[in-house]
């Protein structure tokens, strides 16, 4: 095994998929001759030239339906927007085209197209820039939306979602970019193979006392938690949902069953969010299992704040996430601490 950054992942995953299908090709934003904002393109443009990596104009909505042509005419390209901010642009083309066309051409052509976009707050980047709106993607049938956590997750993800037929929203928080993990000796081949399956859950850390679900960013912070909590004879179960669309009910529910309890927790506001679909899906498919009732952390429902302090206050941490637990478990007299 190597241990690489989840940046590195992306870009080695990226490049080795273009080498193995000459149909990949990227576009965007100053992703070619200024090689990404991120450095996720970097090199590309020198070793495939300006036919397969394109810098676009600033024109979301142009360069994203653009891509939905050449998808449907056998290509697969993958777009990066620069920020999920950004795809607000776009937001007809994602919602209204890419996801609808195959349903609505009865079959007779696929989208296989990729958007890679990065989100979330804890950069100071402002309130128009720091959002986590991946719910508006995630309501949509036609169109999947991934959000891994780890850089052998983003590098097994970004190919299954390279190599798929429907229309994909990559989901890359920017907490994650340089966190570091392991990742096989030949993760970035072109011949490999280890393509994640869209829409598996997985439990990334077994326990006995309650359930922790996360995504993304949230999934690494509440592997931190665990680790955490189990130094106090707090036995979590973490579950990283990967996939948001299509979810995988059934992992989190099982692990519910067994524990008894669960916290979700997200980098988004409270209302209507992810955390309030999977509470819901847990009280339909284990509600007698139940001790207690579902607990979520969010982030505070405000626009994000620009100053440092108020920002970190107003995002989920490893401290509100333990709070929430230990409260979970005192409810239902499980000692804690």
């Amino acid at each position: 095994m190597s241990v690489i950054t989840y940046r590195q992942a992306l870009r080695d995953t990226l490049r080795a998929e273009m080498v193995r299908d000459e149909n990949v090709l990227v576009m965007g934003e100053e992703i070619g001759v200024f090689e990404g904002s991120y450095k996720i393109t970097e090199g590309l443009l020198k070793e495939f030239g300006p036919r397969r990596v394109k810098d676009t104009p600033i024109a979301e909505e142009g360069f994203v339906g653009a891509a939905i042509g050449a998808a449907m005419l056998g290509l697969r390209p993958v777009v990066e927007l620069m920020t999920i901010n950004f795809s607000l642009i776009a937001i007809d083309q994602i919602i209204n085209h890419a996801a609808k066309i195959y349903g609505m051409f009865g079959g007779q052509t696929s989208v296989p197209m990729v958007i890679r976009t990065p989100g979330g707050g804890g950069q100071q980047l402002g309130a128009t820039h720091s959002q986590n709106i991946e719910l508006f993607y995630s309501f949509i049938p036609g169109l999947k939306v991934l959000a891994p956590s780890t850089p052998a997750e983003a590098s097994s993800m970004l190919r299954a979602a390279i190599r798929d037929d429907d229309p994909v929203l990559f989901l890359e928080n920017l907490g994650l970019y340089n966190t570091k993990g392991e990742v096989p000796e030949d993760y970035a081949q072109p011949e490999n193979d280890d393509v994640a399956t869209i829409g598996r859950a997985a439990v990334t850390r077994e326990g006995t006392d309650i359930t922790l679900i996360g995504y993304s960013r949230m999934a690494m912070v509440a592997t931190q938690v665990a680790e955490r909590l189990a130094k106090e004879d707090i036995s979590v179960e973490v579950v990283d949902l990967r996939s948001l669309r299509p979810l995988d009910r059934q992992t989190f529910v099982d692990s519910v069953k067994k524990t008894g309890a669960a916290v979700v927790c997200e980098d988004d506001w409270l209302t209507y969010g992810i955390g309030a679909e999977i509470a819901a899906s847990i009280q339909e498919g284990a509600f007698d299992h139940l001790d207690a009732p579902v607990r979520r952390v969010a982030m505070a429902e405000v626009p994000m704040p620009y100053a440092k302090p108020l920002e970190t206050a107003a995002l989920p941490s490893i401290e509100s996430i333990s709070t929430a637990i230990k409260e979970t478990l005192s409810a239902v007299g499980k000692r804690v601490g």
